[in-house]
């Protein structure tokens, strides 16, 4: 890992990852070929792709019920209660529409209305995401979405992974369909013969996934640009440093740009850490994938205090920080940007990826300076409600009216202006 002393976070300008324009390109091809021929062009993609051959783009029920059957029953009861977990929280987000009656009769209020349709995209072909599924549609489901749709793409088998499919069953989803890449936020954003567009598109996936995702903005709604992901661990030398070596890791093997960041005030503890990342990394499966990310983008932050420690977070604007200091409340007013925040020793970021009911689809690439992580919010609407009284017209009519015209809209000045004339305010 890469030591920084001097204060100098220059690496943050580089960690976004732009794509090159033959992939920009690629991706639009595709997205065009979708629109044109539709449900043909999703089972020639993941021909091509995945190397599947699809009779059926939609899963059936029996299929499912094959598939959960695969998956060993300690999974199963994970899911369960990962699931149950996640809803209870999700559920405290729920906000209501309301109204008040102000000055003069008047009654001002706010609407709140679920999306109708939502895609969920869950990542695979060589991986299983259960954990996407239960990320990505509970929050719609707890917000009242009528419609949330699942597509992930079918791995070797021909078959979208049995663990998915048993998240999806566990939360009642039963429209599953068989598609992955740019080809499947395509299908979502404008829909082919069998399937219908989606109001809006969530959940992760790679490059390709998230140049479609950009494309198709404006004509869907999206949740966000994801990019690699990151964690932060903000430690002092009370932590355990093969615990915070292991966190480090466990960011690592997601992907080769992944950003693993220790910010401490002890240059010890720094490189205790730093040892053992590296032997713990000698007997990581996934080195191939954790040792790039680790020596290539790995950081190891030397600060002077917690203050300016806290303020280092600030500036990086983690998707995951970890706090594993000895009075870790202490440093959580410090703490102005990040996605999701783990106190203490014990909680571990894997905690938030798939248990301990938060969501784990969080703002990437320093985006938590203004951004938030998915939850009900992200699956609904707010409509103003505005019912205005004669006697508020006639007391508020000539401001409105002065407004109007500054502007240069006499339009609506006189739209003000011929109700202030009109028989219910002077009858």
């Amino acid at each position: 890992m890469e030591w920084i002393e001097d204060g100098n976070l220059a690496f943050l300008k580089s960690r976004k990852v732009e794509a090159k324009q033959e992939a920009r390109q690629a991706v639009q091809g595709i997205i065009d070929e979708v629109k044109a021929k539709g449900d043909a062009a999703l089972k020639a993609y993941t021909k091509k792709f995945d190397g599947i051959a699809l009779n059926d783009l939609r899963v059936s029920e029996d299929m499912i019920s094959e598939a959960v059957k695969k998956v060993p029953d300690d999974v199963r009861r994970a899911i369960h209660q990962a699931a149950q977990n996640i809803r209870a929280f999700h559920e405290k987000q729920l906000q209501h529409s309301w109204t008040e009656k102000v000055d003069d009769g008047v009654v001002l209020g706010q609407k709140v209305t679920p999306l109708d349709s939502v895609g969920v995209y869950v990542p695979g072909g060589t991986a299983c995401y259960p954990s996407s599924v239960l990320m990505g549609a509970i929050p719609a489901l707890v917000a009242g979405v009528r419609r949330v749709v699942l597509i992930s793409p079918p791995q070797k088998d021909g078959l979208i992974a049995a663990g998915v499919l048993a998240a999806a069953r566990e939360i009642g989803i039963k429209e599953i369909y068989q598609a992955g890449g740019a080809q499947a936020i395509a299908a979502l954003a404008y829909g082919t013969e069998t399937i219908v567009p989606v109001d809006k598109i969530v959940g992760p996936g790679n490059i390709y996934v998230m140049l479609a995702k950009k494309q198709v903005f404006g004509d869907v709604a999206i949740d966000s640009l994801a990019g690699p992901s990151e964690v932060t661990v903000l430690a002092d030398e009370t932590a355990n440093p093969v615990w915070v070596a292991a966190d480090l890791l466990s960011q690592a093997e997601h992907d080769k740009m992944s950003m693993p960041v220790l910010i401490t005030a002890s240059r010890a503890f720094g490189e205790l850490v730093d040892k053992e990342v590296d032997r713990q990394l000698a007997t990581l499966p996934r080195r191939d994938i954790a040792g790039p990310s680790i020596e290539q983008v790995g950081k190891i932050i030397l600060v002077k205090d917690l203050a300016e420690g806290a303020e280092t977070v600030n500036r990086i604007a983690p998707e995951h920080l970890e706090i594993a200091t000895a009075d870790p409340e202490a440093a959580l007013p410090l703490i102005r940007h990040a996605g999701a925040i783990f106190l203490g020793r014990y909680s571990s970021e894997p905690v938030g990826d798939y248990f301990a009911g938060p969501n784990h689809i969080i703002p990437t690439n320093g985006s938590a300076r203004y951004a938030s992580p998915l939850g009900v919010d992200s699956f609904i609407k707010r409509s103003s409600v505005i019912r205005y009284t004669d006697q508020a017209l006639k007391k508020n009519g000539a401001a409105i009216e002065a407004f109007a015209r500054y502007e240069g809209l006499e339009a609506h000045a006189r739209a003000v202006e011929k109700r202030l004339k009109g028989a219910a305010i002077h009858g």
